[in-house]
């Protein structure tokens, strides 16, 4: 059967469609994407703005109006941080069921990290053993950890790219006092949630599964010998530090120019960069891999699970 998934996050509104059958691996045929940066329609309140939300409903609309061209039989609609957060969220996720015409599920953030590492274990299979896995969205940063298809430990903390632009680094190009405040800021938030991972085994895979991190793995890292592509990527922690200060001085509009960096990531790449190279030197990462599945592909399979056990 044919399906969907529409995931309405902090930065983008993403269609994926899939044929996909019970047992069989789904097979991509559409993404279609629709770079929103709701955090740049945030109030001062914590409500998205009447543009944003006007935005946000017009992405909704064009993402059914193609699934409904691609013949998808079932459209699975999923919310993250960005709406789920929002002070005036009700009110949001009503005007996207309107649009939608059916339910929207509204994801927690530690079921972000365990449909994210759902994808990322059948990715990388059982042989993998103990994964630790980074997923950066817009707004939040979800950590996952465990030996099975579902995390032993998950959790998710307010330290998305859009976010933390916003927040710390406001200004383009932002500079080093910025950037170092983001990392005393971030190294505080993820205290806790550090000491609780590293009393988890230690990891056999370190993964990243982001496209802020996929695009950092095309900047920074390189690809596994004897592989080739973006889907056998090692991300080295000191490469990327060594990225930063960089990125820090040059304007957005000069960062595009650079390998991975494309037109949508310019502004909210400094804040990713920092964000992971705390959370790995914090959890005591040297280098990760980069998976090509993360929360669309997972909300996907745990659906498809379903109809086999159905």
């Amino acid at each position: 059967m044919r399906l969907g998934v529409l995931d309405i996050g902090s930065n983008t509104v993403h269609l994926l469609v899939a044929d996909a059958r019970p047992g069989g691996r789904p097979l991509a045929t559409t993404s279609k994407r629709t770079v929103l940066r709701l955090m740049r329609y945030l109030q001062p309140d914590g409500s998205i703005s009447e543009e944003g939300v006007r935005a946000l409903v017009a992405a909704v609309v064009e993402a059914r109006e193609v699934a409904a061209a691609e013949r998808v039989e079932e459209l699975l609609a999923t919310a993250t941080s960005a709406v789920r957060e929002a002070a005036n969220g009700p009110e949001v996720i009503a005007l996207i069921e309107a649009a939608l015409g059916q339910e929207l599920q509204v994801l927690g953030g530690e079921s972000e990290a365990r449909f994210t590492f759902l994808a990322v274990r059948r990715w990388f299979g059982w042989s993998a053993g103990q994964i630790l896995l980074f997923d950066i969205g817009g707004g939040s940063l979800e950590l996952a950890s465990g030996a099975d298809e579902l995390p032993d430990a998950a959790a998710s903390v307010p330290l998305g790219a859009g976010r933390t632009t916003v927040q710390f680094l406001p200004k383009d190009p932002p500079g080093e006092k910025a950037v170092e405040a983001l990392r005393e800021h971030a190294t505080a938030v993820l205290a806790p949630v550090a000491a609780r991972f590293l009393a988890e085994p230690r990891p056999d895979h370190v993964v990243g599964s982001s496209k802020a991190i996929r695009s950092l793995a095309k900047l920074s890292g390189f690809p596994v010998p004897g592989w080739s592509g973006i889907e056998r990527m090692l991300l080295p922690r000191d490469a990327l530090g060594s990225w930063i200060p960089r990125l820090a001085r040059i304007p957005a509009s000069a960062r595009q120019e650079l390998p991975g960096i494309t037109a949508d990531r310019t502004f909210q790449i400094v804040a990713a960069a920092v964000v992971l190279h705390t959370a790995m030197t914090m959890l005591d990462v040297d280098e990760l891999e980069v998976s090509p599945w993360a929360l669309r592909e997972g909300v996907l399979l745990r659906y498809i699970e379903s109809l086999s056990w159905g």
